[in-house]
């Protein structure tokens, strides 16, 4: 009996494929949520030739708010390549944005073309459950793995890398590994609240009632798609033209204000559009499609942003009031920060530490920005210069790149920037420009008068 005989060739390749089978679920990298941040860096590493698993627990396309995008959008949609996709999808050209009081006693515009520190002149308003599919659907065709209604269970770290339990749609447990896991889930913020890392912002407990109309009376012209955002005392409106036949119309209240009233979102949303004679004008004639919906927990930050070969990203960093319409912008740009972090530490072999280290201070820094000017949104003498602009050293050049998601304009633009922050304070003793009223002036039925400046 030959005790040697000759192995055969499946018995030669059977140890390779076998060797296949049990590294088919590790990825260089491990992207939990394909919402705009997660299919951002998903793109961007793919396309460096990175093998990426994106774990997305909902199916696309789905229901979202965060309609208004910014300016500085268009660069990262072009560097992605998924501009031209997003132009087939015919979403409305963003030319500027409005701000106005209630009683329709002042107003002003801002025009994204005529700001002299901007880099692109306009952005798109967009639905965002066509807007995401088509940005999960180019994470695909770029060659991430993209699994939909999978949800991320727990997270860990050690020497080799990261290690993620996760569950089917059926429900059935699977195990990945990755050198490196980028946490895009959103505001389910799943590895900042796994280590307890939430922050809630003090003061701002914030409920947003929302839904899309048809037949909402907008501008003529190009101030047609502009986002327009309403003021009252210590609440706001917005309107947003996300297609041609639908706007998307929302209140932001305070969350105690929104219970004292009753909770009902019907109720609370009508009791203050009879407040706000500009909203209530526009949706004279609107119809409303499908019912209001809530949205809450405005705003935070994670006391992390960075862990062990971990990098979160847009709202599981961090999230605000919606106000100045950052978060997509903000979770595109981090995105887009973490691809190039994770893409030097695997080229390296090893976690890029300084490249950490420089992704927490940019990204916090860029949403500290925001959480800046949103704190003064709310005082009554930021919105008197806001809505009272005076060409003075290019400041509503400056205001208008702060709309256009200008983060990191250079010096030229934050001395502008502080200065401006500096008269507002000032504005509290000394008024630089006349007190406004936020409530209608008894008697008189309100007029809508632009402010001097209007289209800096």
């Amino acid at each position: 009996m030959n005790r040697h005989r000759p192995l055969s060739k499946l018995a030669i390749i059977w140890p390779i494929i076998k060797l296949g089978e049990v590294n088919r679920d590790t990825y260089d990298v491990l992207v939990i949520g394909c919402g705009p941040g997660g299919s951002s860096a998903a793109t961007f590493l793919t396309r460096a030739g990175k093998r990426v698993l994106v774990l997305e627990k909902e199916f696309f396309p789905r229901f979202h708010i965060g309609e208004s995008l910014l300016p500085c959008n268009m660069t990262i949609f072009r560097d992605m390549g998924v501009l031209a996709a997003l132009q087939a999808a015919g979403f409305p050209r963003k030319y500027g944005a409005q701000f106005e009081l209630g009683n329709g006693s002042i107003s002003t515009r801002f025009v994204f073309r005529q700001g002299k520190f901007n880099r692109e002149p306009e952005s798109i308003q967009v639905e965002r459950a066509t807007f995401d599919h088509v940005l999960l659907k180019h994470a695909r065709e770029c060659g991430a793995e993209v699994r939909e209604g999978w949800s991320v269970i727990k997270t860990s770290s050690d020497a080799g890398g990261v290690n993620v339990e996760a569950r089917d749609p059926d429900g059935n447990p699977h195990h990945f590994h990755a050198q490196y896991l980028i946490d895009a889930s959103g505001r389910g913020n799943l590895t900042g609240n796994q280590e307890n890392l939430r922050e809630m912002h003090p003061h701002w407990k914030k409920v947003a009632i929302f839904g899309h109309y048809e037949k909402v009376a907008l501008d003529a012209g190009e101030g047609k798609t502009d986002t327009v955002i309403v003021r009252l005392q210590n609440k706001w409106f917005w309107i947003i033209p996300i297609s041609a036949e639908k706007t998307s119309v929302g209140l932001v209240i305070d969350k105690e204000e929104f219970a004292q009233a009753g909770g009902e979102p019907e109720a609370v949303f009508k009791q203050w559009l009879e407040t706000s004679p500009r909203v209530k004008e526009r949706l004279q004639q609107a119809q409303r499609l499908g019912e209001l919906q809530t949205t809450t927990d405005f705003s935070y930050y994670n006391r992390k942003f960075i862990g062990d070969r971990l990098l979160r990203v847009g709202d599981a960093a961090g999230f605000l009031d919606p106000i100045f319409s950052a978060g997509v912008f903000l979770a595109m740009w981090s995105g887009r920060l973490a691809a190039e972090v994770v893409e030097k530490s695997l080229a390296q072999g090893r976690p890029n530490r300084r490249g950490f280290a420089s992704y927490e201070k940019r990204v916090r820094k860029g949403l500290m920005f925001y959480w800046h000017a949103v704190e003064n949104y709310y005082t009554t003498p930021f919105m008197e210069l806001f809505l009272q602009p005076r060409n003075h050293h290019d400041l509503p050049s400056a205001v208008n790149a702060v709309l256009a998601g200008e983060l990191e304009g250079g010096w030229k633009l934050r001395w502008r920037l502080k200065y401006f922050f500096l008269l507002v304070k000032l504005q509290k003793r000394w008024p630089l420009v006349p007190h406004l009223r936020f409530l209608p002036r008894p008697g008189r039925t309100p007029g809508r008068t632009p402010a001097a400046a209007a289209n800096h």
